[in-house]
């Protein structure tokens, strides 16, 4: 065998397959010998970016927060104690409760009680203001569109939470096909009594709406002065949690709904 053959093990490819064998041993273990250095160059930029994104994630969590904060009045470790508060006893009991009414709640002094108070009164006469002017556009809009059809208060397909420091109207639910549900409703009519009337299975048909209260015999001139409003119940009734069957006169005390 020839100087060059002794001192490497991948000759020229006449050799012997044995040769050949060695050969490829070696450069295997030529490859392994080598992988571990690279390892780290490359797991570096990897980290960097799940360190980077970590950051970009705590970053807009935080612009979140602080955007929350604002649109109720709040700074910014008001948000996080209303947070922390509604992990508490205070969210198991009241889980809907907004950030406002929380902290007020559960103030700690009474310069804390009157700020919440007042920037509540404030944020529920903007809510007010904008909800009214919004219905008397929806009202224009029905009166241009369909003057002769009585209209389905729009506020019962709106989620706003009613104010529990204020009296609130008598709130109706009926179902179709249940005469003690037409009597009950002829008889607050005929007391002249406003009232809110939801109709329990009206499957978000206004026709239904519109032809339950016909045949009870509701005066339109009181639901165009929305003395009664005619709604769907979008679940309402199962929400409020009130026990018994229909009809159901309800009103809101002190945030608990109550049969009358």
């Amino acid at each position: 065998m020839t100087l060059q053959s002794e001192m490497s093990p991948c000759p020229d490819l006449l050799l012997q397959d044995t040769t050949v064998r060695s050969c490829l041993t070696y450069a295997f273990v030529a490859l392994i010998a080598v992988a571990p250095s690279l390892a780290p160059a490359q797991a570096i930029p990897a980290t960097d970016s799940r360190i980077a994104s970590s950051h970009e994630l705590l970053s807009n969590h935080a612009a979140l927060d602080e955007d929350q904060a604002n649109s109720w009045g709040l700074q910014p470790e008001e948000w996080t104690r209303y947070q922390q508060l509604m992990q508490g006893p205070l969210g198991t009991y009241s889980p809907n409760l907004d950030p406002l009414t929380a902290l007020g709640i559960e103030a700690r002094n009474e310069e804390e009680r009157r700020r919440y108070a007042e920037l509540q009164v404030q944020a529920e006469a903007n809510r007010v203001e904008k909800l009214l002017t919004y219905q008397r556009a929806y009202d224009a809009a029905w009166q241009r569109l369909y003057p002769n059809l009585q209209r389905v208060d729009l506020s019962s397909s709106i989620s706003l939470p009613q104010s529990s420091f204020q009296p609130a109207r008598l709130a109706v639910f009926v179902k179709q096909d249940c005469p003690s549900c037409e009597q009950r409703v002829q008889q607050l009519q005929a007391e002249d009594t406003e009232f809110d009337l939801y109709l329990v299975d009206s499957h978000q048909e206004d026709a239904l709406v519109r032809q339950w209260a016909g045949q009870v015999g509701i005066d339109p001139d009181k639901v165009r002065d929305r003395a009664i409003t005619l709604n769907h119940d979008n679940g309402r009734w199962l929400a409020i949690g009130v026990q018994g069957e229909l009809p159901a006169v309800v009103r809101e005390v002190n945030g608990q709904w109550q049969r009358q």
